[in-house]
């Protein structure tokens, strides 16, 4: 089964074994939202070694349960977004490795994910969560739990330090905002030295200016989108997380590029990961 969809859209990676309605469902409207292509991906890793075991049936099992999930899964996306370009795609490839190649040319990547504990992440070849949001050249969107639709004042919230990857990310947020149409909370956690010769609070009205200078000119670009600014003191992902607990998505900037293992993808990166249960964005620099 091949795509007609070669270039730029939301890719969304489906797991026969698993429950995909919920990042199918996020996907599908945030296609909606961007009038953007969607991508049904699912892949089926390589035979093994069949010098001493013959594999071949259990690899044609696995190809023939792609086809009829992406079936059943493009038909499901169709319904509930009718107006959206959707196509999928059958490939061959450990899932890892395929969806992070497919990054360098998608406009989002997005994933389910089932909140496994940091001991089930490393012993799960099901796991992708970490090593593709670690790899990806796009951002990756991770669906855990329903969004908060009902929410009086619909909201998103972004993580800001300062760097160039927050600065992607605060750029994502505030379009995603307009799109939206939801407010934008912009959140610089500060957590106070152990030892330093400055003042806690010089330190602190750093951080406030930090986010105010970041921050400034976005509004004037996206007038519709109403954004607070706050400087919470605590640890970042229980800062964020909690701040995130009703929130439509939490965005944040991704450090760095992951190895074999994906985990350079940044400690509160990772963190949130596993916290947070709203859908958790990680947008890379550039």
């Amino acid at each position: 089964m091949t795509s007609t969809t070669d270039r730029g859209g939301i890719v969304v990676g489906i797991d026969p074994v698993k429950d995909w309605h919920m990042a199918l469902a996020w996907a599908a409207d945030e296609a909606h939202l961007r009038a953007g292509a969607l991508r049904l991906v699912v892949a089926v890793p390589p035979q093994h070694d069949t010098h001493h075991v013959d594999d071949t049936p259990r690899h044609v099992a696995q190809r023939r349960a792609g086809t009829e999930t992406l079936r059943t899964a493009l038909a499901w996306a169709h319904a509930r977004q009718p107006g959206i370009e959707a196509t999928s795609s059958l490939l061959d490839g450990f899932p890892g490795g395929v969806l992070a190649g497919l990054s360098h040319e998608a406009d989002l990547i997005v994933l389910g994910s089932r909140h496994l504990s940091r001991t089930e992440e490393f012993l799960s070849a099901g796991s992708l969560v970490v090593p593709v949001t670690a790899k990806a050249h796009c951002p990756v969107a991770v669906v855990g739990d329903a969004e908060h639709v009902t929410q009086d004042t619909p909201y998103l919230v972004v993580g800001v330090d300062g760097s160039e990857p927050s600065r992607a990310a605060l750029a994502w947020a505030f379009e995603e905002a307009d799109l939206r149409r939801c407010a934008l909370r912009a959140i610089a956690v500060w957590q106070p030295p152990v030892f330093t010769l400055r003042s806690g609070d010089t330190l602190f009205h750093a951080e406030r200016r930090m986010l105010s200078e970041t921050t400034a000119g976005w509004t004037e670009k996206y007038p519709d989108v109403r954004l607070t600014h706050e400087v919470p003191i605590g640890s970042p992902v229980e800062v964020l997380a909690e701040a995130a607990e009703h929130a439509l998505a939490l965005v944040v900037g991704r450090r760095g590029r992951g190895g074999y293992t994906g985990m350079r993808v940044g400690s509160v990166v990772h963190g949130l990961l596993h916290r947070a249960h709203c859908p958790v964005i990680t947008v890379p620099a550039g």
